[in-house]
């Protein structure tokens, strides 16, 4: 019975990973009409069309292969500026005909991602009125091209976000900070391209599909402030932690001292533009229509999912006990881990191990089985992509002698799953639209 509930959550999950694939959503936005201009799809159908001189061709973030791939093969090669440049995670690094690839290391950045970055930068110290760039935007991208600003090292940025990440900030907290440190993030791409038009393509890993956030908004207008980046830290508790020059640098800008990030009335987004073609929602309603042809009600926990994971494990298994039917219950989202031990493991896993424990203790029955993963494949600082637990994975932690709940408490979540063999191992995918949870369950 559990062989079986596993395949098809797998295969549920699968069909949700492929929904996002890069590839067909960027063919699926770019066209070439009968003159040889490029034309590109907006959000609401419309076609952008004009006869641009030139397009450059970037692509940042974990997906970033397979969407410049794509691009370049609608694209006229005439119409191509430069060699197309594309910046992904090492995991994800393919060698493309015609294209640059460049890896660089998420999700803490490196000094690869920083040569990576002022490559990007130096494509558009050139950029000419009447040219296109044309930006494919797909999660990581925040880490993926770190270009600090004057006065702050590639070393002092990353102890900032190691601190963000431990304290279990949110994305939308990580990004505002990471933004008013640098130059590219937070419209600042956009600003090196003017006078340029830019246009995006995006595939979103962030809820609510803010663009602000995606990728820390390298093209689009920023509304937080280094007031804001200076509240988070100190809320968090981590202002002390952080280096005395980033201090220095934050506090320059809320003083006026420093320019802001460029916002929504900056004239250089009057040639701004985007599409979001892929989205974590999107891709929970393909695993909707899934369940439903492998012959489960679906049913939408939430498409917004967020919060600490092992709370809402536990949300998911008390709500899962006023189930009375074969049922397959979803989630698409992105929930974080405050860190209080010295384990390994990402959100997904901890979300796994912390339901398989809570539905021992709330004595959840039937026949069920949990999976909780991320689309790209990958869950925190291990080769899973997050875990998939049924009611006998405690029993077989326990086989090899080691304690569930301890293991959960000091953040141990790999080492558990793996233990059980409930770890949920998909490679990278070349995607990335957050993550997607599948509770199917028989009463």
């Amino acid at each position: 019975m559990f062989a079986s509930l596993r395949q098809t959550a797998l295969d549920i999950f699968q069909a949700g990973v492929a929904a996002a694939d890069p590839y067909l959503a960027v063919q699926q936005h770019l066209s070439v009409d009968d003159r040889g201009y490029l034309q590109i799809q907006l959000d609401d159908g419309c076609l952008l069309s004009r006869h641009w001189s030139s397009v450059q061709l970037l692509a940042v973030g974990k997906a970033a292969c397979a969407m410049a791939n794509a691009a370049q093969e609608i694209i006229p090669a005439s119409l191509l500026k430069n060699k197309a440049l594309a910046i992904t995670n090492y995991e994800n690094v393919v060698t493309l005909p015609a294209i640059r690839v460049l890896g660089a290391r998420h999700p803490l950045p490196d000094a690869a991602g920083l040569a990576a970055a002022q490559l990007l930068a130096q494509e558009l110290v050139n950029t000419r009125t009447g040219e296109l760039v044309l930006v494919l935007v797909s999660g990581g991208g925040s880490a993926l091209i770190p270009y600090p600003v004057s006065g702050i090292t590639l070393q002092e940025k990353i102890l900032v976000t190691e601190c963000l990440l431990a304290c279990g900030a949110p994305i939308h907290d990580i990004n505002c900070v990471r933004k008013h440190l640098s130059q590219l993030k937070g419209g600042g791409l956009a600003r090196l391209a003017a006078p340029a038009d830019v246009h995006a393509l995006i595939l979103s890993d962030v809820l609510g599909d803010d663009l602000s956030v995606i990728a820390s908004g390298i093209t689009v207008a920023d509304d937080s402030t280094f007031a804001e980046a200076i509240n988070i830290l100190k809320n968090r508790q981590i202002w002390l932690q952080i280096p005395k020059s980033v201090q220095s640098y934050l506090q320059a800008g809320s003083a006026g001292k420093v320019p802001e990030t460029p916002k929504a009335n900056d004239s250089l987004f009057a040639h701004n533009s985007h599409t979001l073609i892929g989205s974590n929602r999107i891709s929970v309603n393909a695993m909707m229509a899934t369940a439903e042809h492998c012959g489960y009600s679906p049913l939408l926990f939430s498409d917004n999912l967020s919060g600490e994971a092992r709370t809402v494990a536990e949300q998911i298994v008390l709500f899962a006990k006023t189930i009375n039917q074969p049922t397959a219950l979803l989630a698409g989202g992105e929930t974080t881990v405050t860190l209080t031990g010295n384990g390994s493991g990402g959100r997904n896993q901890e979300m796994a191990l912390a339901f398989a424990i809570a539905a021992q203790q709330h004595q959840l029955n039937g026949n069920w089985v949990f999976l909780s993963g991320g689309t790209d494949g990958l869950d925190g600082p291990t080769p899973a992509a997050g875990g998939m637990v049924d009611p006998q994975t405690l029993q077989r932690m326990q086989q090899h002698t080691v304690n569930p709940v301890a293991m959960l408490a000091n953040n141990d979540s790999f080492h558990a799953l793996q233990l059980s063999d409930d770890l949920l191992v998909t490679g990278a995918t070349g995607t990335n639209v957050a993550d997607l949870q599948i509770l199917l369950i028989r009463p």
